[in-house]
């Protein structure tokens, strides 16, 4: 279709000019000075997604980049292009900026739920030793249990085994709960403040 294959097109170029010129600006935006900037803003997780998402399109620019149509066999990395759009959203931006000031939490959280994975699957491991072939198998079922997503492919057939595993899945709710409790507290905080000054600006 004439109409997508333009668009393509169109949206390709502004997508690398874009990067270009987030490339060319890396030292204000990030805040220093000299080449570590410029060295470090194609590493960050909004540059790796901008280059992601350009790739397959410069065959359409020009079909003598040989070296990126294997990229046309990952046309679903397009569909990173969405992220772009994303990050100019007033509500994403302040999401984002919530996890960034709520990282030691969100990281305290993460290290208790791999910890409570690594010692429910090792209980399961030892009670259940007929039903878990190796430990792997029991650290898929802690994390399955975690989530509460509870497959049905792996299970505990002695009545020790299915205590531990509804004590493991009630525990599990509460661990996966707590992110999204603190980045719902950090973004109604951020909401907060921004109504206060805007308060404080019309008075």
């Amino acid at each position: 279709n004439s109409f997508f294959y333009c668009t393509d097109i169109i949206t390709t170029i502004l997508f690398v000019i874009d990067y270009i010129f987030r490339f060319i600006t890396a030292d204000y935006r990030l805040g220093q000075k000299g080449i570590l900037p410029f060295v470090k803003h194609p590493f960050t997780p909004w540059a790796i997604i901008d280059l992601i998402s350009i790739l397959p399109g410069l065959t359409l620019l020009n079909h003598g980049f040989k070296l990126f149509r294997m990229f046309r066999m990952f046309r679903i990395f397009r569909t990173l292009r969405i992220f772009k759009t994303l990050k100019y959203s007033r509500n994403i931006i302040i999401i984002i900026d919530v996890i960034k000031r709520s990282k030691d939490a969100l990281l305290a959280v993460c290290t208790l739920a791999v910890g409570y994975i690594l010692i429910s699957a090792l209980i399961i491991f030892n009670v259940e030793g007929e039903s878990f072939e190796s430990f792997f198998d029991a650290i898929y079922w802690a994390t399955v249990s975690l989530t509460t997503v509870g497959y049905g492919d792996i299970y505990p057939v002695t009545k020790t085994g299915r205590i531990i595993t509804m004590i493991s899945s009630i525990l599990g709710i509460a661990i996966v709960a707590l992110p999204a409790g603190i980045i719902t507290a950090g973004y109604m905080d951020v909401i907060n403040s921004a109504k206060k000054e805007k308060e404080k600006d019309d008075e």
